[in-house]
């Protein structure tokens, strides 16, 4: 026999509304907003133009010119030409790669072995969370550039020079935010219920753990992606980084600021496309944060 049902207790309830997924509420977050909209289209056009730069660039990058030196924009020149006859948007095309392959496989990198040392600190603790912390503190005490100029400066250039250099400058960022958020979650229920059933501890950190910290070391990647794209061309403006003649965005500049009145057009060209790419990587970033952060997201 069932029971009476208290109408009183029925008016009041409301139906609850479904889980929404984290993939709709990043779309939602993102194209929510016109900024961000436009900063997603300079992204892929970013991307498009590192892929197939092959096929898109007009010239060779690094093909010299003795009669096409410091020419003005034209139709065969749409950016100009440098003092060494040298295409300026072919060289910004293939910068654009270097770039790509910095920003996002030193962040990545970076990550991967970040999370490792902040999760390992913050849920054994004791000693190993003493070593690491150490490291980590003596490591931030540099500012990332710095830090970058130092390795680079020991180690020199070459491609995996440079992205050890700047995964070696990114890791303290991520180690301190995995071991804050793994200080906090370790303290949840789910977490205690499956040390008390008896779980094996790797099975806890990759099921329980590092799930439930993703969001902000997704966000930080994002964000790093711009920072990544900045110190590269740094570097290479001071000759650690990207070596000649392969162009890159930073000693595009530098090579540009050599001839600044004979041919102004590498300095605006990168100066412009770094600032364009940096702002937009900074503008998903902080969408993605409002869309993972809980305290944003309300």
């Amino acid at each position: 026999m069932t029971e009476p049902v208290d109408p009183a207790t029925t008016e009041t309830m409301e139906p609850v509304p479904p889980p929404v997924s984290v993939v709709s509420t990043l779309i939602h977050v993102i194209f929510s907003r016109p900024a961000t909209i436009v900063a997603v289209a300079i992204i892929v056009a970013f991307i498009f133009l590192a892929v197939f730069a092959p096929w898109i660039a007009p010239y060779d990058p690094v093909q010299q010119s003795i009669l096409a030196t410091n020419l003005s924009p034209t139709a065969d020149h749409l950016v100009g030409t440098d003092q060494f006859g040298r295409d300026v948007l072919s060289r910004l095309i293939y910068g654009s790669r270097n770039s790509l392959i910095f920003g996002l496989v030193s962040p990545v990198l970076a990550a991967f072995f970040g999370t490792i040392l902040g999760v390992t600190a913050g849920y054994f603790g004791g000693i190993p969370d003493r070593l690491i912390s150490r490291v980590i503190d003596l490591l931030l005490a540099f500012p990332e550039l710095l830090l970058a100029i130092l390795i680079a400066a020991a180690l020199g250039g070459g491609f995996w020079n440079i992205v050890a250099v700047l995964t070696v400058a990114f890791i303290p960022g991520f180690a301190r935010v995995a071991r804050a958020t793994t200080l906090a979650v370790k303290q949840e229920p789910y977490v205690e219920a499956a040390v008390a059933v008896g779980l094996r501890t790797p099975m806890i950190i990759f099921r329980h753990v590092i799930p439930n910290i993703a969001a902000p070391i997704v966000v930080l990647i994002t964000l790093w992606v711009a920072s990544a794209i900045r110190l590269e061309a740094s570097l290479s403006f001071l000759g650690m980084g990207t070596q000649a003649p392969n162009p890159s965005w930073g000693n595009i500049i530098r090579d540009g600021l050599n001839n600044l009145f004979g041919s102004p057009w590498p300095i605006v060209g990168a100066g412009l496309l770094i600032t364009l790419i940096v702002l937009s990587f900074n503008l998903v970033g902080d969408a993605l944060r409002d869309a993972l952060d809980p305290d944003t997201s309300k």
